[in-house]
This record gives C-alpha cells, sequence and structure tokens, in this order.
C-alpha cells in the first residue's frame, strides 16, 4: 500500500448526557464547538464536532451522544486512549485548572520524552494532555497528539500501520510507537478480553486521505488485502470510508476536504443545528427528538 495518508483526521466517540458533553469539551478543555449536527446513520443522535478555530482535520474531536446509553468497557480491539496536545509548559497551568474545577488527574508522567496529564472525561473515556515543542504558545489544545489501541496480539496490526505508510518509532514500557504523516499511534498489548464500545468508549479512528481519487485507491488496496470496508459514505464535510483492522478498532478513512466551511463562517461555527441537503425535509421531525442545549463560554484558549 503506497504512503499517502497524512495523519489522524478525526477521532469519534460515544458521549452520554450532550449538554454535559458541550460543558466538558468547550466550558472546561477550551475547545472550539465547530459543527452542530446529527449522526447520519442514526438521525435521532446529535453529533458534535469539537476543533481549532476552522476545525481542521487532526484537530478534530467528534461525539455521538446517547444520554440513555450503556457504558463501555475498556479492552482489546479498541482505541483505549486519546491523547491532546498543548504547548510546552501549559501542563502546570491544565493542574491548576483542573483542581480549581474539582476535575480528577493523575500526577504527571513522561511518555516518550513528553511531559503527560492523564484524566478521564465525564462519561469515563481515557484522555491525556501531552506537551509538545511543535505547539504554539498559550495553553489550549492545539491538536490530536495520538492514540493508543488495546491489542492482543500486536503483529497484524502493526503490520497493517506499516502498509499505512507509519514509520516505527521505538518501545516504552508496553507502548510500540509509530509515526503516521503528523499524528502518532501507540499500541498495548492487553490480554485477551474485547472491549466494548458504547457510552465512555472511542468508536472509531479516521485518517486522512487527501482526495476522493486516493481514496478509491485505497478502497481497492484494502478489499484486495481481505480486509471488509463499507463504500464511500459522503458525510458532507467529507467522504469516509469504514473497515476494522486485525485487531478489531474501527478505522476510517476520511478525505481532507470539502471541510467544516462549506456551510458556516468562522463566527457563526455550531450556532445552528446542520443537515445534509437530503435530510432537510426531515428538519422539524429530528429537531422534535434532539434534546435542547446551550454553548457554553469557552473556558482556556
Amino acid at each position: 500500500m503506497n504512503v499517502n495518508l497524512s495523519g489522524i483526521h478525526h477521532v469519534t466517540m460515544i458521549a452520554g448526557e450532550p449538554q454535559r458533553n458541550l460543558d466538558f469539551y468547550v466550558g472546561l478543555l477550551g475547545m472550539k464547538f465547530v459543527k452542530r449536527t446529527i449522526n447520519y446513520d442514526d438521525p435521532g443522535a446529535y453529533h458534535f464536532y469539537f476543533g481549532d478555530e476552522t476545525g481542521s482535520p487532526g484537530s478534530l474531536l467528534t461525539f455521538f451522544p446517547h444520554p440513555n446509553g450503556f457504558a463501555g468497557r475498556l479492552g482489546a480491539g479498541q482505541a483505549t486512549l486519546v491523547r491532546l496536545e498543548v504547548p510546552p509548559g501549559a501542563i502546570d497551568a491544565w493542574i491548576d485548572r483542573f483542581a480549581e474545577a474539582a476535575q480528577p488527574f493523575e500526577a504527571p508522567d513522561v511518555v516518550f520524552e513528553e511531559r503527560t496529564l492523564r484524566f478521564v472525561d465525564p462519561d469515563g473515556l481515557p484522555l491525556a494532555l501531552v506537551e509538545s515543542s511543535e505547539a504554539s504558545e498559550g495553553i489550549g489544545i492545539r491538536r490530536v497528539h495520538s492514540i493508543v489501541f488495546s491489542e492482543s496480539d500486536l503483529a497484524p496490526t502493526a503490520a497493517l500501520l506499516a502498509d499505512m505508510g507509519a514509520e516505527f518509532v521505538g518501545t516504552e514500557g508496553d507502548l510500540t510507537r509509530f509515526r503516521l504523516g503528523t499524528g502518532l499511534v501507540d499500541l498495548r498489548l492487553v490480554g485477551p478480553d474485547r472491549g466494548r464500545v458504547a457510552v465512555g468508549s472511542v468508536h472509531h479512528v479516521a485518517f486522512s486521505l487527501p482526495d476522493d481519487e486516493a481514496q478509491l485507491s485505497w478502497l481497492s488496496k484494502i478489499q484486495a488485502k481481505g480486509l471488509h470496508s463499507s463504500p464511500v459514505m459522503e458525510r458532507n464535510y467529507f467522504r469516509s470510508i469504514y473497515f476494522r483492522e486485525p485487531g478489531g478498532a474501527l478505522f476510517e478513512f476520511a478525505t481532507a476536504g470539502p471541510g467544516m466551511l462549506i456551510d458556516e463562517t468562522i463566527e457563526t461555527m455550531a450556532v445552528e443545528l446542520k443537515l445534509p441537503a437530503w435530510m432537510e425535509p426531515q428538519r422539524s421531525e429530528i429537531e422534535k427528538r434532539l434534546q435542547p442545549i446551550h454553548v457554553p463560554v469557552r473556558g482556556v484558549r
């Protein structure tokens, strides 16, 4: 498989209460709410996007809130930790911020020579902040730094990452690290017990492709490798294909464009519920099924 994946496009998780999700990621973590839409495959559920000022690929965390959903379980065959990049020296300020907000966190650690602060969101999703020399000034979250996948057998997933163009970085403790474009992927060897994807867990991790041509090429390559893939699916802001890597985690290959700004300006992002053209006729019915929300003031930048 040829190298044309430029890194992590976005990470999609399952949340519980939508307002609590907004309060945490905008109010406490200070991420920008860049898109208020719905899960196209489950129109009764919101799809929230958080990211940088323009919602660029690589900065995006997205959530399907399910207020009455059951809790997930961490285990083999899923992404089990999402790390977010912050500027050098920012973690001390985050410790103070978390302490003031009564947000639990673990003692800072160093992972692959980068200072790291682990915590969980209100639904139990494991997260970490990582100080990176590549980040700019301030203390705010800049982009997705890395993803940890828990696997009962590392070799098949490592081979797929190599086919995707990932370069082996090294090992540290129970982690084996690969660099894929601008993103990092860590594999952790765990026991055979499988995880359960539900509230508080990662639904899928998306990797970025430049255009439709590259995506179609990858679709053929994935199928030739014996991995079952979805057809190309229109997501309005990008197009996607989905397949499960050998360990069982759901991968998405998403196009970089057309992007978050095709139907909004930077100033009006996520002010209104945005629906794709084919769902507009059902807008009234869809809106009745969604909980009312308000967007909190961003905590930090």
